[in-house]
């Protein structure tokens, strides 16, 4: 990651991530920590899948984005410390486009392509996901990686209303969802990245 970081620290757009990154800090400390991991996971399974200097740069960049829709969701829903009742799922749900909107604003040469990543991140493999039910490799390749990384940090990590899972469990359940919610492939190349990387969760 210390060789990507120094390839993109001077683009435009990075630095404008790194001011909105800490915008979304200050609205919700969790999720600035959980989208820096995200960020890790995912450029460690774009290495492990080959993708160019650019591709990881573009990654880097979708996944940092990936939750900053959060900043136009309402404290009684972003901060709360049980299950959501389906209104405010459904109030959750508009993180995607909210971030697609914002990042469309920064009208920079790679917002449409870091845009779709963002709206994208919650699509499923089998179609399920949202917000537009895309199914299989409609979506796009950067959303299918950060939603690995994404749901792995997210069952790693102790939350109020869950505990954090081992390793093993969390690799059982997104095993489990290959297919449904998981692409295939890029759910064995992530099987061998995060053996070896330090995101890796605690072993029981």
């Amino acid at each position: 990651m210390t060789a990507l970081k120094q390839r993109t620290d001077t683009s435009p757009m990075r630095n404008i991530a790194r001011t909105l990154a800490v915008a979304l800090g200050q609205r919700d400390h969790h999720t600035r920590l959980h989208s820096d991991r995200v960020v890790h996971l995912s450029a460690e399974l774009g290495v492990q899948i080959s993708l160019s200097d650019r591709e990881l740069e573009q990654l880097s960049l979708s996944a940092q984005f990936h939750d900053l829709g959060k900043i136009g969701i309402p404290d009684k829903v972003l901060h709360k410390p049980s299950r959501f009742e389906q209104n405010e799922w459904e109030c959750m749900k508009q993180h995607a486009l909210i971030g697609e909107r914002i990042i469309l604003a920064i009208d920079s040469e790679n917002s449409q392509e870091v845009a779709r990543a963002v709206r994208h991140h919650h699509e499923h493999y089998d179609g399920s996901g949202y917000p537009d039910s895309l199914v299989g490799t409609d979506i796009p390749l950067f959303a299918r990686i950060i939603s690995l990384a994404d749901s792995y940090d997210a069952m790693v990590e102790t939350r109020a209303y869950h505990r954090g899972r081992s390793h093993r469990e969390v690799m059982d359940i997104l095993n489990m969802e290959c297919g449904i919610k998981h692409d295939p492939d890029l759910l064995h190349a992530f099987t061998a990245a995060i053996e070896k990387s330090e995101a890796r969760g605690p072993a029981d």
